[in-house]
């Protein structure tokens, strides 16, 4: 089980039922009241869920939404998917499917964005940093699950580039597309190579195993790759330093709202 910050993944190790439900909700619960508000069910080995662990999803989701936090499962199989439907848990949580996700559509880049902005930032400020961009996703069309995701995820970027960069020259940049919102963190760094962190549908999994060290900001990387669309992670076409950008899709549903950084 890994914790990183106030993200914490749990790989579900077998089927989420009596035989392990009662292990896993004090689990949960210690991490909750220490100040976790992010919880990921890795259900990638789960091929059943029983009422007793429907019960744990629904109660510590919940509970986690009413302190201002998110539970969400991902690399769910289909019968798993169809117990859940069943339930209308998927009403309530978010669910990911297993295996890779879709490619992102590539953006016109004669296409301008809505709006948007570039801050530098204060490395004993990341705080505000974080702040402002949860301010500015919220003026999106993104749900506020979304919002919290990119938020947590933005948060990830900026700490490795603070780490890497001895917190010197680290730029965010927040724009926002009629179909996506993007973050950019940017850093004046030697960079790093991100090919170490994996990718695609191992990411989950691969955060069970422990990692220290350079391996610290693999991890970051994964959960960065849990939480949005997209993630990209490239030297910058201009000078020393590694450029990690964020996509989220906006749904088509949802209404459009226009601000300024």
């Amino acid at each position: 089980m890994t914790n990183a910050d106030d993200i914490l993944v749990i790989p579900v190790e077998g089927d989420l039922d009596v035989s392990c439900v009662a292990r896993l909700r004090p689990y949960i619960d210690e991490r909750i009241v220490g100040g976790c508000r992010r919880v990921i069910l890795n259900m990638a080995q789960a091929s059943y869920v029983d009422s007793l662990g429907m019960s744990l999803i629904f109660s510590e989701a919940r509970r986690l939404r009413e302190l201002g936090g998110l539970l969400s499962l991902v690399n769910v199989n289909a019968s798993v998917y169809r117990s859940l439907v069943i339930c209308r848990l998927v009403d309530f949580v978010p669910v990911t499917g297993a295996g890779p996700k879709p490619p992102i559509p590539a953006l016109d880049p004669t296409v301008r964005p809505l709006w948007h902005g570039t801050m530098r930032v204060d490395p004993s400020r990341l705080s505000m940093a974080r702040g402002r961009v949860e301010q500015l996703l919220t003026q999106t069309g993104l749900t506020p699950d979304e919002v919290f995701d990119m938020t947590l995820a933005g948060g990830e970027a900026l700490g490795n580039a603070i780490d890497h960069t001895s917190a010197e020259g680290v730029l965010l940049t927040v724009s926002v597309y009629a179909d996506r919102a993007v973050v950019e963190v940017a850093d004046c760094g030697d960079g790093f190579d991100p090919t170490r962190s994996g990718d695609g549908a191992e990411d989950a999994a691969d955060l069970s195993e422990e990692t220290s060290g350079d391996l610290e900001r693999g991890r970051g990387i994964k959960l960065m790759r849990m939480l949005a669309d997209s993630v990209e992670i490239g030297r910058k076409a201009n000078g020393a330093g590694t450029v990690v950008r964020l996509v989220k899709l906006i749904t088509p549903m949802a209404g459009e709202r226009v601000a300024g950084m």
